[in-house]
């Protein structure tokens, strides 16, 4: 019996790319020993993405959708794909054609092999701009200096993973998801592709430069308590500094030297107000995390689906 292939495309006002992916994912299998099921997740589109997931449904029985009831981000979108996906390795990959899929068949061949997970690090095509490689290498080396968990250079949510990683990442009901930081967590015997980056087939990028910002927040915070060890740094700092500057206070008092600038006394009480504030916001930004952790609400709803089951049942290990 051929054994399963689960394909899970997140997709998020899409109308112009999932067809073209859709055919272009037949093609690939079309030679491949593998059966396979192609999961659409709809993640609150506003445009026509539903009604063309909704008519490749109809057409063939490879193609499933999953509608969430809103747009739950990217990561979450990915979150139920996994869940809901039923096939012996699973695959993710982006719906705007960025991630080809004619590299599927390297993925299989590898995890023939004996590899878990096989990932991707991807590499800018000539005609991506400066501002987008740049922050993308200030990105990673930002987060592979602050967090405990090391990611490649380029590394993108293009990946293989096998049945036993699905079901491990089942059992974790984990809030502020940042998949390529926790599939890299898990371990197993992870192999990594390299590939360039295809230009966007149509539409814009979702990506706007807030929600990068917020990613790579998410990505530090994920795996690291790192950032309040530095904010510990500063402040030790910053006392050691006060310390140092006594001497000084006391001798111009007795020497009878008053200290008459405002100015600068200004600077510096603002000057620690904003250390302190940032401290501050370090610290309020972990113990969010933990409010919404402990409110233990799920990371995505689905409303409508052509899945005959839409809660697999994790098989245990």
């Amino acid at each position: 019996m051929k054994r399963l292939v689960s394909i899970v495309v997140p997709s998020f006002n899409e109308e112009g790319n999932v067809e073209t992916l859709a055919m272009r994912l037949i093609s690939v299998f079309e030679n491949l020993p593998y059966q396979f099921e192609v999961i659409f997740v709809d993640d609150g589109s506003s445009d026509h993405t539903l009604n063309k997931l909704k008519k490749l449904s109809s057409i063939g029985n490879h193609f499933f959708y999953l509608e969430l009831s809103r747009n739950f981000g990217h990561q979450n979108a990915l979150k139920a794909g996994y869940d809901h996906a039923s096939g012996d390795c699973v695959i993710c990959m982006d719906s705007d054609l960025q991630h080809p899929p004619e590299l599927i068949p390297q993925f299989l061949e590898k995890w023939e092999e004996g590899y878990d997970v096989v990932y991707t690090t991807r590499e800018y095509a000539d005609e991506a701009t400066f501002f987008k490689r740049k922050t993308s290498d200030i990105y990673y080396r930002i987060i592979n200096s602050i967090s405990d968990t090391k990611l490649e250079k380029g590394m993108a949510d293009f990946r293989l993973i096998d049945r036993k990683v699905v079901n491990v990442l089942a059992q974790m009901p984990e809030n502020g998801l940042f998949m390529r930081g926790l599939i890299r967590w898990l371990g197993f015997r992870q192999f990594a592709i390299n590939y360039v980056c295809d230009p966007r087939f149509s539409g814009k990028s979702k990506y706007t430069f807030k929600r990068m910002v917020h990613f790579a927040v998410e990505g530090v915070t994920a795996f690291s308590v790192r950032p309040l060890n530095i904010a510990i740094g500063i402040g030790l700092f910053f006392a050691m500094a006060a310390i140092l500057y006594i001497p000084y206070i006391l001798i111009s008092y007795f020497s009878g030297h008053v200290v008459s600038g405002w100015a600068s006394l200004l600077a510096t009480v603002v000057f620690f107000g904003g250390v302190q504030l940032m401290v501050l916001g370090i610290i309020g930004l972990y113990l969010g995390k933990l409010f919404m952790q402990a409110k233990q609400r799920p990371n995505y709803i689905v409303r409508s689906s052509n899945l005959v089951k839409l809660n697999h049942d994790p098989v245990k290990l």
